[in-house]
């Protein structure tokens, strides 16, 4: 018996995804490795590192933002039966 598999092959799009939580802020400073708080704003977390340097004369900071994608066909997709 012979086992026959069909592939088939389809074009992608990767967005940006709206529909869900916005994009997410936060800094973190190079010299001790403590971070602010994560934020949907970045006004948050850059007045956390100011006050940081502030206090401890850090100077560096390395900004983590994270956005989320979504991957969906350009093509519609075939009703199952």
């Amino acid at each position: 018996m012979a086992v026959r598999s069909v592939i088939r092959f389809a074009d992608w799009v990767l967005q940006i995804d709206t529909s869900g939580s916005p994009p997410i802020f936060e800094l973190e400073c190079t010299s001790c490795g403590t971070s602010s708080e994560a934020s949907e704003a970045p006004d948050g977390p850059q007045e956390w590192a100011l006050k940081h340097a502030g206090r401890s004369g850090h100077e560096m900071f390395r900004a983590v933002h994270t956005s989320f994608f979504r991957a969906t066909r350009t093509e519609a997709q075939p009703s199952p039966p």
